[in-house]
């Protein structure tokens, strides 16, 4: 992982009329044989043409951008069969959840996910992962005082360039497997065709360590998954300054609901409480906790066309996208409803349909501005069919027939945003990025806007020296998730009642946040960066899980503040390469107001008159690691820490601090008797079977229990044809 300068521009005036001029030229890349056609090598570099002068469209300036390139993701525990979220994981102040999730920031979510310059509309929050590490060429987290053009989810911008025709060497075929029974297949395709450049994968994974283990064992019970992804990206260059690309992707994967522990003996911690069924003895072998078959299925297909066109002075790029995302959590009936008084078919769907238009405009030798529109509607629908008990006034069962329940409500949601700013490069040295933008966000809950004001300022002293700061008024909309009172009041008398029936809507959160940080280059291999910041919010939000149903839905506080520091370094030498994070955070919180019917009296009455912390917050974290590497031969080690994220009444808890080490080691075959390299590979994740907890089930929307993974040996083969 390396740090860019804060103005990914800041030196890019100078060298672009030679880089027009240049990518016109005919030349063969490296590392790719020369073509007969030579028409090929000057689309090659009309292709590296117009990414360039895309990335001028999209620059983070002021904002802070920390780089991973293919190498960094090589050197993470499983390279390109790394979960996304463990690639992520290696970039200061990430720190690290169940299902899947990292936080940057102290935020939870709030990322706007990009593919080539592209906005993904916001999926479900199941714990399905968002992109597929093997389509990456590089990853950009730019995270800070986020310049205007980036609005709505502002807690960072995970902001991927995927592998291209033309960047792909050759065809690859893999297997990789090992612990847990895990077996993953895959399969990359890409190569040009005239004008045509494309890029293809398909994978298919399954295991028995789908979602975290909720019990303090080395396997879960009932935890295997089983997922298929592929994904497309077609690029037609109509002529040299402009084209046509389509990304597409679908998911589908099956995940086994763990179960937890449970047993009869009113001595042991883990006593269970049962229920009454009619018909069913709970003490029958059949009914044992462990033959639970609770399971969610979790699909996402989205779809994203778009038009580039640049010229000398004005580069544009207009896109189309849509995407559909369905969860399907299906129960075990009988004995959800022994162990929980509740079982609950739930179905919950996601679509969204929009546009996005961005362009940048040289308008003087000095200024270059950029303006773009951003439009689109989501549909949600939830439908639910439940089974509970009905109670008398205390809460105890009445009856041990169960009573059916069910509802279907949805919700809809317009985002709308448009921006301007300039990029005023004051002297050779000093760039001030300024820029307004105007949002709204109009639902079947609420209708709210905001005028925001971003600025930024970049000095650079010397040629090894970047300094920054900035600041941004930032507006967040929820996902659009509310829960009418009128499916409240069908529960109440029943084992699933809420808690309370106070229920406002969630509110689009508004803050303003500052960040200040250094980029100092030591030697021209060894880089660190400091950055520092702060946010205050109004109506600050958060995610909870509520019931075993694996959606995460928003809730807000009526004031909240986030501030922290983060230190990165690397230094790359020949074949070594090392890196080491550190990160601090602190976050409060005070009165819980909206869907307050998920949280009990006693519990809004303390947060209504303190402040606490958030639940996701990851007080320290530190990230290092150490590689080498040469033509033939990798291996690395790496090291994350944990501080612990926080737990109990009112998050007054914190869970135990954790530190897990990884090693690998891969080498390659050049000379094999047909196609080209072939590599082999082996990951250790958790070498010292480290024995840690993410969650025990409490904290203020934490609904289970879940520990990290023990130890795993994992090996691949990746043959290239």
């Amino acid at each position: 992982m390396t740090a860019k300068p804060a103005s990914a521009t800041q030196n890019v005036e100078s060298a672009r009329h030679e880089r027009k001029k240049s990518a016109r030229k005919k030349a063969t890349p490296s590392g790719k044989s020369a073509p007969t056609d030579s028409s090929v090598p000057e689309h090659i570099n009309v292709v590296g043409h117009l990414n360039q002068e895309r990335a001028r469209i999209f620059p983070g300036l002021g904002a802070v951008d920390y780089h991973i390139d293919q190498h960094q993701i090589t050197t993470t525990p499983g390279g390109q069969n790394a979960a996304f979220s463990q690639i992520l994981l290696r970039v200061p102040g990430v720190v690290l959840d169940s299902y899947g999730e990292v936080h940057v920031r102290g935020e939870h979510g709030g990322l706007t996910y990009r593919v080539n310059g592209v906005l993904l509309p916001e999926g479900l929050n199941g714990f399905g992962q968002e992109l597929d590490t093997r389509i990456i060429q590089s990853v950009d987290l730019l995270t800070g005082t986020l310049p205007a053009q980036f609005g709505f989810r502002t807690a960072g911008v995970v902001d991927v360039t995927t592998k291209t025709g033309d960047s792909l060497k050759h065809n690859q075929v893999s297997l990789y497997g090992g612990s847990y029974n895990t077996f993953v297949p895959s399969v990359q395709l890409g190569g040009q065709h005239g004008k045509l450049d494309y890029f293809t994968t398909l994978s298919f994974t399954r295991n028995n360590i789908g979602i975290e283990n909720p019990s303090d064992t080395f396997r879960a019970v009932h935890d295997v998954t089983e997922q298929e992804k592929a994904f497309s990206y077609l690029s037609y260059h109509i002529d040299d300054v402009s084209r046509v690309t389509l990304l597409t992707s679908a998911s589908y994967a099956d995940f086994e609901i763990p179960n937890s522990f449970k047993t009869f003996d009113v001595n042991s911690p883990d006593y269970t409480t049962i229920y009454d069924v009619a018909g069913v003895n709970p003490h029958d072998p059949s009914m044992n906790w462990a033959k639970m078959n609770d399971s969610q299925t979790e699909q996402n297909y989205y779809a994203v066309l778009s038009y580039q066109r640049t010229t000398d002075k004005l580069n544009f790029q207009a896109s189309p996208y849509f995407r559909y995302g369905r969860i399907d959590y299906t129960p075990d009936r009988d004995r959800d409803l022994i162990y929980q008084g509740v079982s609950e078919h739930e179905v919950n769907d996601f679509t969204t349909g929009g546009m996005q238009f961005d362009l940048s405009y040289e308008v003087a030798h000095h200024h270059t501005l950029r303006a773009g529109l951003l439009g689109q509607y989501t549909s949600e629908r939830l439908d639910t069919n439940t089974l509970a008990f009905p109670v008398d006034a205390q809460g105890n069962q009445s009856s041990n027939v169960p009573v059916r329940l069910i509802d279907n409500t949805g919700n809809w949601s317009v985002e709308a945003g448009a921006y301007i700013q300039d990029e005023y490069k004051i002297t050779h040295n000093l760039t001030f990025n300024y820029g307004i933008r105007y949002d709204r966000f109009a639902s079947s809950f609420g209708n709210e806007g905001q005028l925001s004001p971003r600025a930024n300022m970049v000095w650079k002293p010397t040629r090894t020296t970047t300094l920054h700061i900035g600041y941004s008024r930032y507006f967040a909309p929820p996902s659009p998730q509310y829960v009418y009172p009128s499916t409240l009041a069908k529960l109440v008398g029943t084992t699933n009642a809420a808690a309370n029936l106070i229920n406002d809507a969630t509110k689009v959160e508004k803050s303003n946040y500052v960040d200040g940080g250094i980029l100092q280059r030591i030697t021209p291999e060894f880089q660190i960066t400091l950055d520092a910041y702060a946010k205050w919010a109004h109506d600050l939000t958060d995610l909870g899980q509520f019931g075993r149903a694996v959606i995460l839905a928003p809730f807000s506080y009526k004031r909240g503040r986030v501030y922290g520091a983060e230190f990165g370094s690397s230094w790359r030498h020949g074949p070594w390469s090392l890196f080491g994070n550190f990160s601090y955070v602190k976050t409060s919180a005070r009165d819980i107001n909206s869907a307050q019917y998920q949280f009990d009296t006693a519990e809004l009455a303390y947060i209504k008159s303190h402040a606490i912390q958030l639940d996701h917050q990851g007080e320290f974290t530190a990230t290092a690691g150490a590689s080498w590497t040469t033509k033939h031969d990798m291996a690395y080690v790496d090291f994350v820490y944990g501080y612990g994220l926080r737990s109990g009444f009112a998050n007054l808890e914190k869970e135990p601090e954790y530190d897990v080490f990884n090693i690998g080691y891969q080498h390659t075959f050049t000379k094999v008797p047909f196609g080209h390299d072939i590599k082999v590979r082996a990951d250790v994740v958790n070498l010292f079977d480290k024995r840690y907890q993410l969650r025990n089930g409490s904290g203020v929307g934490i609904y289970q229990a879940q520990y990290g993974q023990r130890r795993g040996t994992f090996f691949s083969v990746v043959s290239e044809f």
